[in-house]
């Protein structure tokens, strides 16, 4: 008779004041019905040294396998200590050209047969390289109950938010004294927690979103993907001015933003302060989308579905 391995999730390292993006991930699965493995508290006592040291395969169980949630930069850590006892199977953030090398080798030395990567050109190149493995593309996601759109455009008290990597495309000094800027630059109005931001978000008219891939090219070198940045604001009802990746086109079949124009991005956020109330349907039809198509329920139902296809129990 032949056993079928029960795959298990990992759940990730929750990191002081931060409670780890993926770990929504995890949560997900958990409540579709997926079995887990619980935090490790221990994980604090080879934090550091797993970063560097990859240790070989010890023996493989024959009976469980373990879904673990990894990134490009923390790759060993995340899929530590497990790669030394189960067959891993991971799914993939932040894996750029410049950690190929190291997750190809990784691949090779632990037999990675199955793994999700959410950006879909890093999936492409890791097809190239494993014709032989089972190598899948799964969309960017997020937890949508938590964020929130009550709020009319013309009603929001904030005109201009200012978060995350996108802080430095414009000169918050430069703009017109009379929009309302809140910025995560700012101490004194610190945006310090997830609530923080979700608040802020949900009252906010105007925010940039744009792909690494335009904000740190050094660092993207061509690969231009989802990030839940977009999904955040089209929950909250907040404009997006920037460039859609096409990932997010393709997959909800339109472009939810508003196209900067940099070379005149203060003058095209007063525009649109002044014409607010026509860009409410964008914001309600992105809201609307967002709700179908953001959440992970649906990818790691996906993500279950192509495991079970491949003969392995949840």
């Amino acid at each position: 008779m032949i056993h079928k391995k029960q795959i298990q999730a990992v759940q990730p390292f929750i990191y002081p004041n931060n409670s780890n993006f993926k770990l929504a991930v995890y949560n997900s699965w958990v409540k579709e019905g997926g079995g887990g493995i619980g935090g490790r508290w221990y994980a604090k006592y080879y934090k550091s040294i797993s970063y560097h040291l990859d240790v070989p395969s010890v023996c493989e169980n024959k009976k469980s396998a373990r879904l673990c949630f990894v990134e490009g930069a923390s790759l060993l850590f995340d899929a530590f200590p497990d790669y030394m006892f189960y067959e891993i199977i991971p799914v993939i953030w932040d894996c750029w050209p410049r950690y190929w090398a190291t997750m190809e080798k990784f691949f090779r030395k632990h037999n990675i047969r199955i793994a999700f990567f959410t950006s879909s050109q890093t999936a492409s190149h890791f097809k190239y390289l494993f014709p032989d493995k089972n190598i899948f593309h799964i969309q960017e996601a997020i937890d949508t109950e938590l964020y929130i759109d009550e709020i009319k455009l013309k009603n929001r008290d904030i005109d201009f938010l200012q978060f995350g990597r996108c802080s430095t495309i414009i000169d918050i000094d430069s703009l017109s004294k009379d929009i309302n800027v809140l910025s995560s630059r700012n101490e004194n109005e610190a945006i310090k927690t997830r609530q923080d931001l979700i608040k802020a978000l949900s009252n906010s008219k105007i925010t940039i979103a744009l792909t690494r891939q335009d904000n740190q090219p050094e660092i993207a070198e061509g690969i231009d993907t989802l990030t839940q940045r977009y999904w955040e604001c089209m929950l909250s009802g907040v404009i997006l001015l920037g460039r859609a990746p096409q990932e997010l086109i393709d997959f909800i079949g339109y472009d939810p933003t508003v196209k900067i124009n940099l070379d005149n991005v203060n003058l095209q956020i007063k525009y649109i302060l002044n014409h607010i109330e026509d860009y409410q349907d964008l914001v309600d039809r992105n809201r609307t989308v967002a709700l179908q198509k953001g959440d992970w329920s649906d990818r790691i139902k996906t993500i279950m579905q192509q495991l079970m296809f491949l003969g392995y129990k949840i």
